[in-house]
């Protein structure tokens, strides 16, 4: 998707900076993207033992920030051990193309090594995928090799009690004997166009959906989802790499065009007793999410329409298929979907819902519907249930819009109100155990990156899992003491009503000195430009170099109701622009800024709008650089694009109002167009079509393009040759000059 490519407890103080530093050293690009990262340890998926007694986590070496290995940490004695080597174990085996483009929709295209595992049910085991391969690694770190094929195993995946192991290999589900080692095709392809078990690619890239199989709780079924993509239309895209062009036919879903059918269908570990799932006679629907109840008697379905403002729970029986209706969800502009739908062992399911203009949290119980949650805030997500305890826990941003936290909730208890668990003035995000007793929690702030820490229900720190405290010999130490201190406040928007938060860096400047402005945009309507994070050392070093960074968070993105986001209903490129201009007039009145050295640069979804910017207030801005841009929205895919535009065919002048060729010969500043010529999400497409046009228009432009590169345009090296392109392209028009 469209996406930007992303705890304290109360009880727990820690400084965000050790106050005895030495003189802070100064930032190169060099140094910010090379190993080890300047933010010190990032691990990924980390998860609790099924006996709670371990950590595990994937973490990248020092020597090679994007390459993970498997690790795990015993919170008693915060003693940690690496389980797999990746290098040991790993081949150096070329990844399939099906494994690459997973991992670019996963946003995980640079990584290698370990970038996924799954924890069996005795707590004794562990699944590793590596490299096409699976294997299963013991807690003493012995790895057995459960396949070894030419072509990949896609979304391996433990049954819930560990008996079975299920894949995906040239389209068709395989199930295999974990004890015996015996693999079994149990639903295969009847032709290239179809597959079992895989999630399609409108769901792993825009709904969140990125498994197409899920096991029964007791092993005894497994629902599948079959995808038909015959229907889907063909796009051509090429690959272009510095040695050679790859051209792959995609089947690429684009806004008004057909999706791929998806059906859903349930069977034995064998293959044997397999029924359809009747999830109505319309298949021009969404699968959005598959959940079994907790005693596998049954499956929850949620079903999303096309025009995705329905959102239906549908009860299926795993043994014949049909079908009942629970309860509905609907809007008058669009439905967000979540993973926040809990089946608890009463029969009684907890789900979130923004029907009441923000997202709450809810429980329905036969029939009836009661709100856990209310107010003027919006819940993040729910991070677990306590079902013993009738605890209920999640994230929200009750207490400032621009901070998410964790709070505890007695549901049982009528009119409960959140408990916080987190100190104010942090960004928190958690993960828990399925009981919901225990809490992986990572927070960051604007002076301190990521600490990771393991908690109890009550919100104790039971260990540090990654204190990542900036002293002593961490990565960042010798340049925290240049560390400046973000602003954060409110601006008005361009109704004059609403008000916009902004995020404001500031190099220290002398008595009446005034610096250029590097204007930072993303816009879009799935994201929340302005939070309260750690300042990134990019951002630190643009600072240095004499920059003043400045974001505004505009109008209909998401974190504060759908009467924010409602005014980019039908009309992408509107009301963001609108407000970013605003924003760009009240940083230009202020007394340090030179009003005439704004640049103003956005990447995808921020692409578009430094598109629209230029177009909108030509000589407003001084130069603007635009990352793969889309360009058309009708180019863009289904999901997405119909989410906020409608459908084309009867949207049209929705989607040409919101396009950025139209107006492209009103763009009066220098302007940079980035691509990589491998891009499979914003096809390269739009850029090509943007550039013909501006030729024919005779409206001058840069362009630097990326060999082989996708959507991501990230590496150790080819990031500060993109930097630097950056830097020169505005050295050249004379923008960045800080006033003496």
């Amino acid at each position: 998707m469209l996406r930007t490519i992303a705890l304290m407890l109360a009880a727990v103080a820690s400084p965000a900076i050790a106050q005895t530093q030495p003189p802070a050293q100064p930032l190169t690009l060099e140094r910010i993207f090379a190993s080890p990262a300047l933010t010190g340890n990032s691990p990924r998926a980390l998860k609790l033992s099924p006996d709670g007694k371990l950590v595990t986590l994937l973490r990248n070496r020092s020597d090679d920030l994007q390459r993970y290995d498997l690790w795990a940490i015993d919170p008693a004695n915060g003693q940690a051990r690496m389980l797999v080597d990746s290098k040991k174990l790993g081949t150096g085996a070329e990844l399939s193309e099906a494994e690459k483009m997973q991992r670019e929709r996963a946003r995980i295209g640079s990584l290698t090594g370990i970038v996924n595992y799954d924890w069996a049910a005795d707590g004794k085991h562990i699944l590793v995928p590596l490299e096409g391969d699976i294997y299963l690694a013991d807690l003493s770190g012995n790895v057995r090799r459960l396949t070894e094929t030419k072509e990949s195993e896609l979304d391996a995946t433990l049954s819930e009690r560990g008996r079975f192991m299920s894949f995906v290999r040239d389209n068709d589900l395989y199930v295999l004997n974990v004890a015996t080692g015996a693999q079994r095709k149990i639903a295969d392809s009847a032709k290239e166009t179809v597959s079992w078990g895989l999630a399609e690619f409108i769901a792993q890239e825009e709904m969140g959906r990125r498994r197409g199989h899920w096991w029964a709780p007791n092993d005894s079924r497994i629902a599948v989802a079959r995808v038909d993509e015959s229907g889907v239309e063909v796009a051509t895209r090429a690959a272009i790499g510095a040695d050679k062009t790859t051209t792959f036919e995609q089947r690429y879903p684009r806004a008004g065009t057909d999706n791929a059918i998806v059906d859903l269908y349930l069977m034995n570990p064998d293959g044997t007793g397999k029924v359809k799932a009747d999830l109505g006679k319309n298949p021009d629907v969404y699968l959005a999410r598959v959940d079994w109840l907790p005693d596998s008697s049954a499956v929850l379905v949620q079903r999303q329409s096309r025009d995705q403002k329905t959102l239906d729970v549908l009860r299926v029986d795993p043994r014949t298929g049909a079908s009942k209706l629970l309860f509905s969800d609907t809007s008058n502009l669009w439905i967000n979907l979540s993973d926040d739908l809990k089946p608890l062992k009463d029969g009684s399911i907890i789900f979130s819902s923004e029907r009441s203009g923000f997202r709450h949290i809810y429980r329905w119980d036969d029939g009836r519907i009661e709100p856990l949650t209310q107010g003027n805030w919006v819940v993040g997500e729910i991070a677990g249930v306590d079902e013993a305890a009738g605890r209920l826990y999640f994230t929200g941003n009750r207490e400032r819009a621009i901070e998410n936290h964790l709070y505890a909730l007695d549901f049982r208890q009528s009119g409960a109100q959140p408990q916080l668990l987190t100190r104010p003035g942090t960004q928190n995000y958690a993960t828990m155990d399925e009981t919901g007793r225990l809490a992986i929690i990572t927070t960051h702030n604007p002076g301190q990156p990521a600490q990771v820490w393991l908690a109890n229900g009550a919100g104790q720190r039971i260990a540090w899992l990654e204190e990542n405290r900036v002293e002593g010999n961490h990565p960042y130490a010798p340049y925290a003491a240049a560390a400046v201190t973000p602003q954060y406040g409110r601006l008005p928007a361009a109704d004059g009503r609403t008000e916009l938060d902004y995020r404001l860096l500031t190099p220290r400047l002398a008595p009446g000195q005034r610096a250029p402005v590097f204007m930072k945009v993303y816009g879009g309507p799935q994201a929340r430009d302005i939070q309260l994070a750690f300042v990134s050392p990019l951002d630190e070093y643009l600072v240095q170099q004499g920059w003043i960074v400045f974001s505004v968070a505009n109008r209909g993105q998401e974190g504060r109701g759908t009467a924010f986001q409602q005014p980019a209903y039908r009309a992408l490129g509107g009301v963001e622009v609108a407000d970013q201009l605003a924003g760009l007039e009240w940083i230009k009145r202020q007394p340090f800024v030179l009003a005439d050295q704004v640049a103003v640069h956005g990447w995808s979804y921020g692409g578009y709008m430094v598109l629209k910017l230029l177009q909108a207030a030509p000589n407003a801005f001084a130069a603007g650089i635009a990352g793969a841009p889309v360009t058309r929205w009708d180019l863009y895919d289904t999901h997405y694009t119909e989410h906020y535009l409608g459908d084309p065919r009867t949207e049209a002048a929705a989607y040409k109002k919101s396009d950025a060729l139209q107006d492209s010969a009103k763009v009066a500043d220098p302007l940079l167009i980035i691509h990589g010529m491998a891009d499979d999400n914003v096809l390269l497409q739009n850029s090509t079509e943007l550039m013909a046009k501006m030729q024919d228009e005779k409206v001058p432009f840069g362009v630097m393009l990326y060999p082989g590169r996708t959507h991501s345009v990230s590496g150790p090296t080819v990031s500060v040759h993109l930097w630097r392109t950056i830097e020169n392209f505005l050295a050249r028009n004379g923008v960045g000059q800080a006033s003496r």
